[in-house]
């Protein structure tokens, strides 16, 4: 009796063990650094991450608990986000100047994160100054737990790809280009995981070696600073399985459209003659036209790759139509599971009735005589304070925040003129809330929201009125974090703002968001309590987390 007792007692210690057990720690070192890099061919001064560009693959699985001890040896203040990543109830952790001070030189900081309830392909990137134009940005691919299926065959292995557009002007010099009131301008070429390859070269390095008759999962995203691309694998299909956290239908595409800040996951079977084939990526919707390739290889394959390469999607007018049908093709898949067991249909998103409805439009003009560029007749200026700080110590005026600056909908007519000043629009705990992208540039404008992920639910040609939420996809538009928009279109996007925190939406054109179209919103939980948010975290190793407030007229640079 008294055995079986202990045998009980110990029992129920193992359960609480495991119902108490915290999930798997990953952890990094990571040091940031100068180095010449030659993306184009062309030397000039990269951001390295460990001595690398792009920098380390994060390689995780949903719910692990990440730790990266960040140590910034630049001349000047250094921050990353996580693009995609939800910090759930931990916008202290975003790596965005609203949020949290940069790490000064020669000082470090570790991030704290989980990818808590998520699965897919991400990416890392610098948020200061102009540093996404040097580097300092990696892959962050989270797997499936073991006990949830994916809805394919495990792939015989995996490639991380990031591409982009570049420039072979140094980071300083285009934000200085900025700083003086002007246009970066057009790039000068594309970037394959740091490399720029051209037609003939079949002694390059492959970008991925396939074993005859096994299949591969790619992982794709465009890092670059404006340019939509679209890639093609020569003589190969690709079927997409994944979009930013989310399993899709699986399409087979010959080539795929990918709008600066996105990220999808397409699986390649190797089941063509065994020889070398050209990866290629182009420019979209650009004035000129520019092209990299990378060789995919067939192990112990013989041949060189064919220089006749797969043709690029139409151009202007008739590309947007054929981009805008195949973001249309795109579907959740809603007998999948996601990172949890239940799958991703069982969120019937289009029964919830919407709260509110926020209509933003980007637009150009000037301030001082200097390009900036807006939401709404307004252009974000980053404070000396961070938002997300001032408004924890109940002083939102050290941080210049008026909650009522930006209005839900664009003025009628949009002046030239711009008004600058803190962008932070109050939100409310888990509402439902309806946000229309609306372009009436000449430009494709691509938008992300950090903290969140939304349905993305319609793309239309012309303007936005209330009658058109009956063409939107109320079943299976694919729950993502970034949404494209076409020149003279609009897009719509419904999300429940569920996620306690200060969070940036921003423009993901770098020089757009450096001069202004973002914005941070500021969803408060109800009794600001920590079961919603975290506390702030007031030292972190040998950096000082926040900045201790003085009243200031002056708008410097947000240093801590």
């Amino acid at each position: 009796m008294g055995s079986s007792r202990m045998r009980m007692i110990l029992m129920a210690f193992l359960l609480c063990r495991t119902i108490l057990a915290e999930d798997p720690y990953l952890y990094f070192d990571w040091k940031v650094t100068y180095g010449t890099i030659s993306p184009l061919g062309v030397p000039q001064q990269g951001i390295l991450i460990n001595g690398q560009f792009p920098g380390p693959i994060i390689n995780c699985t949903s719910n692990n608990n990440i730790v990266i001890n960040v140590f910034n040896q630049l001349d000047e203040p250094f921050l990353l986000t996580w693009a995609g990543i939800q910090h759930r109830k931990n916008s202290w952790m975003d790596g965005t100047l609203g949020t949290m001070c940069p790490i000064l030189p020669g000082k470090n900081f570790t991030y704290k994160l989980q990818v808590k309830d998520q699965i897919g392909s991400f990416f890392y990137f610098p948020t200061t100054a102009l540093h996404r134009a040097a580097g300092g940005m990696g892959m962050i691919q989270v797997q499936s737990r073991e006990l949830i299926p994916i809805p394919y065959d495990r792939p015989a292995g995996e490639f991380a790809v990031l591409l982009g557009d570049w420039y072979n002007k140094g980071h300083k010099t285009l934000k200085k280009t900025l700083d003086s009131g002007h246009t970066i301008g057009l790039p000068d070429g594309i970037h394959i995981n740091g490399k720029s390859g051209k037609v003939g070269d079949n002694a390059a390095e492959p970008l991925a070696t396939m074993e005859p008759g096994k299949t591969y999962r790619y992982r794709f995203c465009n890092v670059g600073l404006r340019v939509s691309v679209n890639f093609r694998l020569q003589g190969h299909t690709m079927k997409l399985v994944e979009i930013e956290g989310s399993h899709t239908v699986q399409n087979a595409y010959d080539s795929l459209d990918l709008h600066v800040g996105q990220c999808l996951a397409v699986l390649v079977t190797a089941n063509q003659e065994p020889k070398d084939y050209y990866f290629v990526v182009s420019s979209r919707f650009s004035k000129k036209q520019i092209t990299s390739v990378a060789i995919i290889r067939y192990a112990n394959g013989k041949g060189p790759a064919s220089s006749e390469l797969p043709p690029p999607p139409p151009q202007h007018v008739a590309g947007i139509a054929w981009s805008v049908n195949q973001f249309r093709s795109f579907r959740w898949n809603l007998t999948s599971n996601a990172a949890r067991p239940n799958p991703q249909g069982s969120y019937n998103y289009g029964k919830i009735n919407i709260t509110r409805t926020i209509r933003l439009a980007n637009f150009h003009g000037t301030h001082e005589g200097k390009l900036r560029f807006g939401i709404n007749g307004v252009s974000h200026q980053n404070p000396a304070t961070p938002l997300k700080i001032a408004e924890y110590f109940g002083k939102p005026e050290l941080a210049f925040i008026n909650y009522n600056l930006l209005k839900d909908e664009p003025p009628k007519e949009m002046s030239s003129s711009i008004v600058t000043g803190s962008v932070v629009v109050n939100a409310t705990f888990r509402n439902f809330v309806e946000i229309i992208f609306e372009n009436q540039e000449k430009t494709i404008q691509t938008w992300h929201l950090d903290g969140h992920s939304f349905f993305a639910v319609a793309i239309e040609y012309g303007k936005w009125t209330p009658e058109k939420r009956k063409n939107y996809n109320l079943l299976d538009a694919v729950s993502r974090h970034t949404i494209q928009v076409y020149p003279n279109s609009w897009a719509a996007v419904l999300t429940t703002l569920d996620n306690a925190g200060m969070w940036n939406l921003r423009s993901e054109m770098a020089e757009r968001a450096y001069l202004g179209q973002q914005l941070y919103f500021s969803v408060l939980s109800p009794g600001r309590s920590t079961r919603d948010e975290y506390n702030i975290p007031l030292i972190t190793n040998s950096v000082v987390f926040f900045w201790i407030p003085q009243v200031s007229t002056a708008q410097s640079p947000p240093y801590a």
